[in-house]
Parts: C-alpha cells; structure tokens; sequence
C-alpha cells in the first residue's frame, strides 16, 4: 500500500472518506450511484465494468460480479470479457459494452464514425451517456484504488450497495 494507514483505521474508509473530506465522499457517492442508478442490463454493465478491471488490474474489481435481485453473471463470464470480439456467447450490446470499455481506456481518441454508427444501432443516446459515466467511474476509481495499493484490501462500507462480491474480503 503507497498510503499511511493510520492504526485501528479502516484503509478504504480513511483515504476515501477522511483523507479528502471535500472530495472523497462525493467519490463514493458517484461510485455507488453507477450500481445503484443504472438502467443497463446486467451483461452489458458487468462486460463494460469487467473489461475496465481487467485493464486496471484492480484485484478487488476483479473478483467482483454485481448482482441484481439474486442474479449475477456466469462464473467464466470474465473470461469471455477478455476475448470480447470472439466471444460467441455475447450479443451485440455485451460485445460494445466491452468495447467501447477498451477503446474508452486506451484510445479514446480512435472512437471514429464507424464505432459511433455499431454504438447507435445498439444504444440510446441516454444508454451511451450513462455507460460512458459508468466507465468513467470504474476507470478513475479502480485505477485509483490499484495505483495506491488499496485494491487488496477494498470493500464496500455495508449496506451502502445492492451489489455483493463473489468472495468476502472483509
């Protein structure tokens, strides 16, 4: 961990919520609204989130699948989300959602007419804002939390998601 933690301090809970008192719970709060507020499916959610793990490197983010209402993804679903573009049991929404989770990380710039026309056939204008704001809550977070060494000891406070992790890390 590149952070001081103070004794008897919970890791997450003081650099997110102490450390920078104006901007860190704001931070969570945006964190938990992605889970909490989203109108995307399960699969396409958790392919975008999944992929922005995956490139972070963040182990918590890694080990996470969200569940809504007692569903969850499939156990090797994370491995299709690495090989997104052959991935036969994706549809076209779960294969963007990967996609534009990569491209979004590392060449946003390289997002052309012919990625925007695959997008709009497949997604609202309202459904694109929303998974960019998503995607962009995972990348800044995730990679936050990898960069600082947090992502090993990461846990949601409880009760502040409707999301649970497949393994308990607390």
């Amino acid at each position: 961990m590149k952070i001081d933690i103070p004794e008897g301090k919970d890791a997450i809970e003081y650099v997110w919520g102490e450390m920078v008192p104006g901007i860190g719970p704001a931070a969570s709060r945006l964190s938990l609204a992605v889970y909490t507020h989203t109108t995307l499916g399960l699969r396409e959610f958790e392919a975008a989130r999944l992929r922005i793990a995956q490139l972070n490197g963040c182990a918590f983010c890694l080990d996470w699948r969200t569940e809504r209402d007692g569903d969850t993804v499939e156990d090797d679903f994370a491995d299709s989300v690495a090989v997104w573009r052959t991935a036969g049991d994706f549809d076209e929404r779960t294969r963007l959602a990967a996609e534009y989770a990569e491209r979004y990380t590392l060449d946003h710039h390289g997002l052309d007419e012919e990625f925007w026309g695959r997008m709009s056939a497949h997604y609202t204008e309202t459904e694109i804002v929303e998974l960019s704001m998503c995607i962009g809550s995972w990348l800044a977070f995730g990679r936050l939390n990898r960069v600082l060494g947090l992502d090993t000891v990461c846990r949601l406070p409880r009760g502040s998601s409707p999301t649970s992790p497949t393994s308990n890390r607390e």
